[in-house]
């Protein structure tokens, strides 16, 4: 993210998307957990809100959400049983704007269900929106080649993607004592 100092762990707080153009995206209320060598961390308890124009979403399992230092994504791993082990929203600027996490959502996700396996999502949305909102090149670039890796190290379950990692965060998460 940035060099701002996060809040101490265990703020509640809401986590904002936006799309390239401005417009409003996804609003997730969330706890900030904590940082470590991956970047900051997020969670979400089952019963809290996430909304967009259009659509809420309340989960009923917990989850986690690592933000990593470059803004490029933020990687959820969602709590058995839930059949979306995995989902990570690439996005652009990622980052602390005062006392929130926001950034741009930029279409391009990796996913790993237990139905499907791994694979990047939303490929449709990307190439429509990289036309529409104009897309720097530089920008597509790096993204579509951040998502084939994002890819291949959710596949091998290297950290920060392995069951280990998400493991000790679900637990932080759980010690807060939040409902």
């Amino acid at each position: 993210m940035n060099d701002a100092i996060p809040p101490d762990p265990g703020t509640r707080l809401m986590f904002r998307w936006r799309k390239w153009d401005g417009g409003p995206h996804w609003v997730h209320e969330c706890v900030y957990l904590g940082r470590d060598q991956w970047g900051d961390w997020f969670g979400q308890l089952p019963g809290w809100h996430s909304s967009r124009p259009g659509r809420d979403f309340v989960p009923e399992h917990p989850n986690v959400t690592l933000v990593d230092p470059n803004g490029e994504y933020a990687y959820t791993h969602n709590a058995s049983p839930h059949r979306t082990r995995v989902y990570i929203d690439l996005g652009w600027d990622i980052r602390w704007q005062g006392d929130e996490p926001s950034g741009i959502d930029m279409d391009l996700d990796v996913v790993d269900r237990a139905d499907t396996g791994v694979y990047v999502d939303d490929r449709d949305e990307w190439d429509e929106h990289r036309v529409a909102y104009g897309y720097p090149s530089e920008v597509v670039e790096r993204l579509e080649a951040l998502a084939l890796d994002l890819e291949a190290r959710v596949r091998a379950q290297t950290a920060p993607f392995d069951q280990r990692t998400a493991r000790e965060w679900l637990e932080r998460l759980d010690a807060l004592g939040l409902s």
